[in-house]
């Protein structure tokens, strides 16, 4: 009788739910929007029906992404997302937790935090709720630059996110986090900055100072429909047995697949000794195991081995139109697209333009210019500084979430607080130099939205 009641509480634990038993949460965000960024939002709808098919509940996955790709006018199946030219398609299911313009810094550290009461009325109004034995993954994927990441309308500094890291640790959030980051420049966020000892394993596209690269580009949709890094870490959880594959398995994978950037790892690397599983779900699906079977009959990077036309991330709005370009005979077309192509090339040189003549205010020689426009800082050091300097240029001058290319130069910014400039008169110079002019001129993306 007492070992029946002891298989009946076991198995009523299963049924109803061991708060003692470590369970897996998720919150994976596109920080972008608009056409030519479709592989951003199929990339985190994929990684979402990773997380899905391998038994992480929804009501442990939040979504953060602008939704406006699937039923976009330039969407030849409406509804539809890929991300890969022979892949299903991974929009249908996934929970869309905040959208549009909800899609912002402020919320998004609501969510990690658990700040219920910022989100109030906002979206679902869902926020991490993870305990301090569960492990968490996070997934972020958008344009990045030298200590910034972008969201559709702002950034978020490195600050601000290692700031965010350190609350959800103090505030017992997780046990173990595990974060992938996709993003231009995206170990900048990271190196030298997160602490080691505070359970956070991260994963980045690229170093602190190189570009990560799109891929998969398809012609029907005149966009790419993936980026590198992100695809080679999924389509590795798509057939591999998550239960016993290890994330130092598969960040070494990833690593040797996306060979146009070199992806890194930051934090406490003793937590890549885990199961992938144990953040991205141990269930095997029916999905996984027709996946596998086909992996293991045709080659393991069979199914990818499609052409993979790759560029980096700054480039293509540009490369997008190019391609445009070529695949068209009809005259007029092609004018308007040479049209697009010359606004976009004026825009950007008008940028450099101005930007430099702002930073030569600050500047005390022009040799002091040339240093801080010679390299990027592999690592950042004044914080605060940069915090203030990004989102000082960002308010009154460029929206940096709306220029790719701008945040290009974020560098030079970081190389101005590494040299101690004054915040206040820097700001101070933003402000006086940048006329509503610029300000108006928040988009360097003609005719591709």
């Amino acid at each position: 009788m007492l070992k029946f009641k002891f298989l009946f509480l076991a198995l009523a634990g299963t049924i109803l739910g061991d708060s003692s038993q470590p369970q897996t949460y998720a919150v994976l965000i596109a920080g972008s929007n608009y056409w030519y960024n479709y592989r951003h939002q199929a990339d985190v709808c994929h990684a979402y029906q990773v997380l899905h098919s391998h038994g992480v509940p929804d009501s442990n996955i939040i979504v953060m992404m602008y939704d406006d790709i699937a039923n976009n006018s330039a969407n030849p199946t409406p509804g539809v997302i890929l991300n890969h030219p022979q892949g299903d398609d991974v929009y249908h299911g996934v929970p869309k937790d905040y959208t549009g313009n909800d899609v912002n810094v402020e919320n998004y550290i609501a969510v990690l935090t658990g700040n219920a009461d910022a989100v109030k009325g906002i979206g679902s109004g869902r926020v991490l709720k993870s305990g301090p034995n569960d492990r968490v993954f996070l997934n972020f994927v958008d344009h990045g630059a030298t200590g910034i990441l972008a969201f559709p309308n702002d950034v978020i500094t490195a600050q601000q996110l290692i700031t965010t890291l350190q609350t959800m640790n103090k505030q017992n959030q997780y046990g173990k986090l595990v974060f992938y980051v996709e993003a231009c420049e995206a170990g900048s966020m990271f190196q030298s900055i997160l602490p080691n000892n505070i359970n956070i394993f991260v994963t980045t596209a690229s170093d602190s100072t190189e570009s990560s690269y799109a891929t998969y580009y398809d012609i029907r949709r005149q966009t790419y429909l993936g980026d590198l890094y992100s695809v080679n870490w999924m389509e590795d959880s798509d057939v591999e047995n998550l239960a016993a594959e290890t994330l130092s398995t598969q960040y070494g994978i990833v690593k040797n697949l996306t060979d146009l950037s070199h992806v890194m790892e930051y934090g406490d690397t003793t937590i890549s000794s885990n199961v992938v599983g144990a953040f991205q779900g141990e269930q095997t699906s029916l999905k996984a195991i027709r996946a596998h079977r086909a992996f293991s009959a045709k080659g393991i990077q069979t199914a990818s081995k499609v052409p993979r036309e790759t560029v980096p991330s700054y480039d293509v709005p540009l490369d997008i139109l190019f391609r445009r370009l070529s695949q068209t005979t009809c005259e007029s077309e092609r004018t308007e697209i040479k049209q697009q192509i010359n606004s976009m090339l004026t825009k950007r040189q008008t940028f450099e333009n101005r930007f430099r003549n702002i930073v030569k205010k600050v500047a005390n020689s022009e040799e002091q210019v040339e240093k801080w426009f010679k390299s990027q800082p592999k690592t950042l050091t004044q914080l605060d500084c940069h915090h203030q300097l990004i989102h000082g240029f960002h308010d009154n001058c460029y929206n940096l979430g709306q220029n790719p290319y701008a945040m290009k130069f974020a560098y030079v910014l970081a190389n101005m607080c590494e040299d101690k400039i004054n915040v206040a008169q820097t700001v101070a110079v933003f402000k006086a130099q940048c006329s509503a002019t610029v300000v108006s001129q928040q988009s360097d993306l003609p005719g591709i939205h």
